[in-house]
């Protein structure tokens, strides 16, 4: 197997000098260049406690429903990757981003709203709605059982966008074209395996997998490469869509941690066993280097957390708007020109 240091020659960029505040050039290997700062509103003075008060209500949540930490993961993977972290996923209306098909079941809205209203009511117009996003997700999967990576601010809010401008792809597409996507984001193919991780909680639509179950690539046959056993405990749960209306079931990404939405590497040794739910998933073995890296992560838990820790802060760093560019919304639902209308 290759020496996985090779793959981790950025990871000191997310570690560096986090005893004191300080301002780092956060996309040295990260797409595009941006300038963001640790604890930017502790630094700028000008909101001392807010990743406190995100915390303690993120704390609050997760408590009573530990499925936040899925729901924005999604959420924040769905934004980040469209247009960047600028929070336009978290804006209402019709045709509004949140609403394109491939954002379906999309959650987590409710959380971001309560924190941005109890930042409101404590830093008036100080803290986007971006930056809410990353930290809550940040303290959600901790919880869960991923590391507390560092998470840099000073990000601001973008505009609207419209649901045909959200290209997330497939889950069923080829691990090729995964990759494809990854990097046109300025992503590389250790972040891609890294962030697919993530289905190691939540659940997803049986539509997004009856294929694989009952006629991949119009076979009439399930997937070869799944598990006869999978396949049969998922037929069990998402029958034929057969007809209009049909109810679309919601099974789990990662059965082994099921309900608890815990965090671990069992995903990578399901898709390593051919027990992978989802096809992308599965696709990773189809390609020599995220397939070392799967192996690598199922036998390893800490190379998989120190890799998370980079992807996300990676992930978190695309396209965001810094300095005077876009605003800070004073409600994530609306931009400032429609508050209050």
């Amino acid at each position: 197997m290759m020496q996985f240091v090779k793959f981790f020659p950025l990871l000191a960029l997310v570690v560096i000098n986090l005893a004191g505040a300080a301002t780092v050039e956060a996309a040295t290997g990260m797409n595009p260049p941006v300038k963001l700062v640790w604890h930017y509103y502790k630094v700028t003075n000008s909101c001392d406690d807010a990743e406190t008060y995100i915390r303690y209500q993120v704390e609050k949540f997760y408590k009573s429903d530990n499925t936040i930490a899925p729901k924005l993961l999604r959420l924040l993977y769905s934004d980040c990757m469209v247009n960047g972290c600028d929070a336009s996923v978290l804006l209402q209306g019709p045709n509004s981003e949140r609403t394109a098909p491939q954002n379906r079941g999309l959650g987590g809205f409710v959380i971001i709203d309560k924190i941005k209203q109890v930042l409101e009511s404590r830093c008036p117009g100080v803290v986007s709605c971006a930056d809410i996003l990353n930290l809550a997700t940040r303290d959600a999967v901790h919880m869960a059982g991923a590391p507390s990576y560092p998470v840099f601010t000073g990000r601001r809010d973008g505009g609207r966008l419209n649901a045909d401008a959200v290209d997330l792809p497939s889950p069923s597409i080829s691990v090729d074209e995964s990759l494809a996507y990854f990097k046109s984001k300025g992503l590389d193919v250790l972040d891609m395996t890294t962030l697919l991780g993530a289905h190691s909680m939540g659940k997803t639509h049986c539509s997004h997998i009856v294929n694989r179950l009952y006629n991949f690539k119009s076979t009439g046959k399930p997937d070869p490469s799944m598990n006869t056993t999978l396949v049969s405990q998922l037929r069990y749960l998402c029958p034929p869509r057969t007809q209009k209306g049909q109810t679309d079931p919601l099974v789990y990404l990662n059965p082994d941690s099921g309900s608890s939405n815990s965090f671990s590497n069992s995903y990578y040794s399901r898709v390593l066993s051919h027990n992978a739910v989802l096809g992308v998933d599965q696709e990773l073995l189809n390609n020599d280097d995220s397939k070392e890296i799967t192996q690598e992560f199922a036998s390893g838990f800490e190379d998989f957390r120190k890799s998370f820790a980079l992807a996300m802060s990676r992930m978190g760093s695309i396209n965001v708007l810094t300095g005077t560019a876009g605003e800070i919304r004073r409600d994530c639902k609306v931009t400032n020109a429609n508050y209050g209308a």
